[in-house]
């Protein structure tokens, strides 16, 4: 004899006998039962796959999906109420909603790569500029150092690419103080003018 159990787990080819036996499956798989899920999971899969497929366009998120929709089926099942509504109507509702999380998720993370991207871009951009910029502003100053005379060019080499103080570069050339400040002065008065008033 067929009890009701085995009669809702039985194969049928009626379409219509397989979404009236939905809400029963349900009832079983609240209740943890592993085989009720199984013939609910066949009952049901392709159209949540179908569903799944025509929000999301990809195949691969597509089937994560639908086994991320049918685990929330094992685990709330109790939450399916006959009277709001048919299971199948349930169940679609929940790969719907399932299914557009996704895309805002997909979404969100392809404008933070993008983001990520474009601020690594921006910031290489600035890095390389300001190298460029750098050797730039070397050149002209080597170029304007060139236009001194020898003594000023040494004296300002020694202050401000050695650091030295005025009375070390004076001890180093061997003169006086006033002519090593004055002779430093003078050389940057005539860079500033080579630079364009660009500060040295």
């Amino acid at each position: 004899m067929i009890d009701d159990d085995d009669r809702v787990l039985a194969v049928t080819a009626d379409p219509a006998s397989e979404v009236a036996a939905l809400p029963a499956l349900l009832d079983r798989i609240a209740t943890g039962d592993s085989e009720a899920f199984a013939r609910f999971y066949d009952l049901t899969s392709d159209r949540v796959y179908g569903m799944v497929l025509r929000v999301l366009r990809d195949p691969g998120f597509s089937e994560e999906t639908t086994q991320e929709v049918f685990l929330q089926v094992w685990r709330s099942a109790q939450a399916f109420d006959p009277k709001a509504g048919s299971a199948l109507s349930w169940l679609i509702t929940l790969a719907h909603r399932r299914a557009v999380d996704r895309v805002r998720s997909e979404s969100a993370a392809t404008r933070r790569d993008v983001t990520y991207g474009l601020e690594s871009m921006r910031s290489t951009f600035d890095e390389v500029t300001e190298a460029v910029e750098s050797r730039e502003v070397t050149r002209e100053v080597a170029g304007c150092l060139d236009t001194l005379s020898e003594v000023q060019r040494q004296s300002v080499d020694l202050a401000y690419y050695h650091g030295l103080s005025y009375r070390e570069v004076a001890e180093r050339l061997t003169v006086a103080l006033p002519t090593v400040k004055s002779r430093i002065r003078d050389g940057l008065k005539r860079l500033r003018q080579c630079l364009g008033d660009r500060h040295v």
